[in-house]
């Protein structure tokens, strides 16, 4: 196989697992970019006849759609990803959801169309929500697939990087705006520039992703005519225990990175009366922390484990729930500290070996599907509806402890499905799958 010939070698993991992070990067860049304005100005622009802490709930909800809309995308990517090839589907997700960002620039307001101006948000977000669908499960696969069984869970971790980048360009490019901008100026036009500016990155995004080859698993199970004909009904079929285990592994990942990402500027600039700056500052802090841990704890799980670091990553995660929201309270800079912490160490525990965990669980001829379905599927209730969630809980308590509670209990049914949860066959580099029928879907 020619491809495999050409692209074999440290040097070439290298370059598929950096392709897949700055694909991801712009990605995440472009979903999380729409979450810090529907925290911050979205009620006010397309929302602006309902009470401030209702039209923060629209805006949220909004922002909801975009989940509800990536499984969809993962079934659809899933499918032409495992019969078609990972390569090309990246190329088009990244695509989709940069045409989709770039148009949320000039988009009309409420005081401009009316109720209009919400329904197209709504479509754009859907479009986000689609592209971003297929992204994850495929930026994962270049790199794991390509990879070595003792580097698997560390090169995998790369794509991971580019949501902590993303959340960390998303939320700089916002705090410079607030910071040079009045408030009159930035309602206005300066909240559109950041979305703007998305379409420079997917060009750059675009163009490194097409220098790539396509993964050698892949290519062994194509050669060997193994294509499955709708890989998600054999997804059903075969790994529906895993499917159901992944998704609870993975609610904790998914609320504990809506909460400290998204939940928290809304609760630190709204209710605590925080800078808006400030609270953005923090959260850049904490995503550009992680952004070094996702690699250490990928790392450590290639050594002792990936389910002992992920089991870790899980306690410390909800542990610190409590503490973290008792330290927002106590100034700016221990908002920093409450932030980091939690969210910038203690969650990059659970969300590095993630990659290679889900990659782990399925076979290659349904891998891009079942990765990409489980990760999405499961943010409907994870991660989209967790903003909304907490801010039902703050407002009927008026205090953060119920949204620490949340955080304690869905740790504790992810711990469980981690323990539930049985590791399945995933063939080394070049290894082939002969033995995935014999591995079982329990």
């Amino acid at each position: 196989m020619a491809a495999r010939s050409s692209a074999s070698g440290t040097s070439d993991i290298r370059l598929v697992a950096l392709a897949s992070t700055v694909g991801t990067t712009v990605e995440w860049y472009d979903f999380f970019l729409f979450n810090s304005m529907a925290a911050l100005v979205f009620n006010k622009l397309f929302f602006p006849q309902f009470d401030p802490v209702i039209g923060t709930l629209l805006a949220f909800t909004i922002s909801f759609v975009g989940f509800i809309a990536r499984p969809i995308g993962a079934v659809f990517f899933g499918h032409f990803g495992d019969r078609l090839g990972r390569k090309s589907m990246l190329i088009l997700t990244l695509l989709i959801m940069g045409v989709a960002t770039f148009l949320i620039a000039f988009l009309p307001t409420y005081d401009q169309i009316g109720r209009a101006a919400a329904i197209l948000l709504l479509v754009l977000r859907m479009l986000q929500g689609f592209g971003l669908g297929g992204e994850w499960g495929g930026a994962v696969l270049m790199s794991a697939e390509y990879a070595s069984e003792r580097e698997r869970g560390f090169y995998a971790s790369w794509p991971q990087i580019g949501v902590p980048a993303g959340l960390a360009l998303g939320t700089l490019v916002t705090a410079i705006l607030t910071h040079a901008l009045s408030q009159d100026a930035f309602l206005d036009y300066g909240w559109r520039i950041g979305f703007f500016l998305s379409v420079l990155l997917v060009v750059i995004g675009i163009y490194i992703r097409s220098r790539i080859f396509e993964t050698p698993m892949f290519q062994e199970v194509q050669a060997r005519k193994q294509i499955a004909p709708v890989p998600f009904t054999e997804l059903w079929r075969g790994y529906s225990l895993n499917v159901i285990l992944g998704m609870g592994i993975r609610y904790i990942e998914g609320v504990g990175f809506n909460i400290y990402a998204v939940f928290v500027i809304a609760y630190m600039a709204g209710t605590l009366k925080y800078p808006r700056t400030d609270v953005l500052n923090s959260v850049t802090i904490a995503a550009v922390v992680m952004i070094f841990f996702i690699p250490f704890w990928s790392r450590l799980s290639d050594r002792i484990g990936r389910r002992k670091v992920f089991g870790a990553g899980v306690i410390a995660t909800g542990i610190l729930a409590y503490p973290a929201f008792w330290l927002m309270g106590q100034g700016v800079g221990w908002a920093w500290l409450a932030i980091t912490v939690p969210f910038g160490i203690a969650y990059a525990a659970i969300y590095g070996p993630e990659a290679a965990l889900f990659s782990e669980l399925f076979d290659t001829r349904v891998r891009y599907t079942g990765i990409s379905f489980v990760y999405q599927f499961s943010g409907i209730f994870a991660s989209g509806a967790t903003p909304i969630i907490a801010t039902a809980l703050l407002k009927s308590s008026g205090t953060p402890w119920l949204v620490a509670g949340y955080m304690v209990i869905v740790s504790i049914v992810s711990l469980v499905s981690l323990i539930a949860m049985r590791k399945f066959y995933m063939p080394v580099q070049g290894g082939g799958d002969s033995d995935l029928a014999a591995a079982g879907a329990g």
